[in-house]
């Protein structure tokens, strides 16, 4: 079995887009970012960074034990390794394959992830303006290099629908809120219309992790709580 350490953002939905393309049995443990599970001793064990997702074979090829992975590109690198599909095997497929996953984690990704973060402070957090314009530009950017990659084939990596395309897309679903107009990345935009067509991609973005929580429900000392433990992290001591 594999058990899936989930919360639905878009680094847990590349996962379980590829899990619901390659129609393999998994199980959802939800791991509430917001309320700090990521923090939890059990969970540091199998996602040492303290971010989602993170995932345990139970059954891996090698027939020993359980085995975790954390990092959402790592887990899809080693899906499509085990179930050989999504991720070719041969020299120039495989690298093209890796070159996209590696530019979604290093780029796409943190770039996108902090203009939402630049763009959800309040007034009382200081002048943003120019960290919000920065990575307004970068997430332009994205978009670019994805359109430009795109103009001349039908996927990332070629010919062939790959775990390049499904870790790049759930970064692209919220467009509008990101302030793009698709109509200006009209290569990107016919790719982006037919994933989004999928019926495992549609599946995949689906899924849940629980009933969404009631913000009335928080107390003010469980929100100042959270506040401590999400904002202005720093290293954690070593254990011992």
């Amino acid at each position: 079995m594999l058990d899936l350490h989930y919360w639905p953002t878009p680094n847990g939905k590349k996962v379980t887009i590829l899990l619901e393309e390659l129609g393999v049995p998994y199980q959802v443990i939800p791991c509430n970012i917001g309320r700090g599970d990521q923090f939890t001793d059990d969970f540091l064990k199998i996602g040492p960074n303290n971010r989602m997702p993170a995932l345990v074979d139970t059954e891996p090829k090698d027939g020993g034990p359980p085995l975790s992975i954390f990092e959402s590109g790592a887990i899809m690198l080693y899906l499509g390794e085990k179930y050989d599909r999504f991720y070719p095997q041969d020299l120039r497929g495989r690298h093209e394959v890796n070159q996209w996953l590696i530019w979604q984690m290093a780029n796409q990704g943190p770039k996108t992830g902090e203009y939402g973060h630049f763009h959800r402070l309040g007034e009382d957090r200081g002048d943003q303006s120019y960290a919000r314009r920065r990575f307004a530009d970068e997430v332009n950017r994205m978009y670019g290099v994805l359109n430009n990659r795109l103009y001349d084939r039908p996927y990332l990596a070629g010919e062939a629908y790959t775990i390049a395309d499904m870790i790049c897309y759930p970064w692209t679903v919220n467009w509008q809120g990101q302030g793009q107009d698709l109509d200006e990345f009209k290569y990107f935009k016919r790719w982006f219309e037919e994933l989004s067509a999928r019926p495992a991609v549609r599946r995949g973005l689906a899924v849940t992790a629980g009933d969404p929580e009631d913000p009335a429900s928080v107390t003010p000392e469980e929100r100042e709580r959270r506040m401590k433990l999400l904002y202005n992290q720093r290293a954690r001591p070593a254990p011992g």
